[in-house]
């Protein structure tokens, strides 16, 4: 049996029970992220991004009111299956529709390979955010 995979978007209110869990284990228990920088207070003001796989929630992004994506989380057991993909695209999609002709975001130095294949382009050096190091991205449209 194929697995189907869904994305929804919405706001903070309504996907934060599904996404608030997919975050933790990823960013903070994973990757030792500080709770106090992974709640950072702008989950509000951003359109969030849900991947379900038969119901089950996997996967979540969110996009800032400037144009940034950030928080792109997918479950260990998930990851490599095109379910971040996915939710990338969902949020260029959302970018597009609110009328950035750009997109950017802080890259883990792991996953550039990632966003190169969806066309973002670094720049400027590699920094440390969380005690992870990161390069800035964009992407033209």
């Amino acid at each position: 049996m194929v697995s189907t995979t869904t994305i929804v978007s919405g706001h903070w209110e309504a996907l934060k029970d599904a996404a608030s869990p997919i975050r933790r284990v990823v960013f903070i228990d994973e990757q030792n992220v500080p709770k106090e920088e992974e709640w950072d207070g702008r989950d509000e003001e951003c359109i969030h991004f849900l991947a379900t796989v038969e119901g089950t929630p996997v996967g979540t992004a969110r996009l800032l009111p400037d144009g940034h994506i950030g928080r792109v989380a997918v479950l260990a057991s998930f990851r490599g299956s095109g379910i971040g993909y996915q939710l990338m695209e969902a949020a260029i999609r959302a970018a597009k529709s609110a009328g950035h002709t750009s997109v950017a975001l802080s890259a883990q130095l792991h996953a550039l390979a990632f966003y190169e294949r969806l066309g973002f382009v670094t720049h400027g050096d590699v920094f440390m955010d969380a005690g992870i190091p990161h390069r800035e991205m964009v992407l033209t449209f």
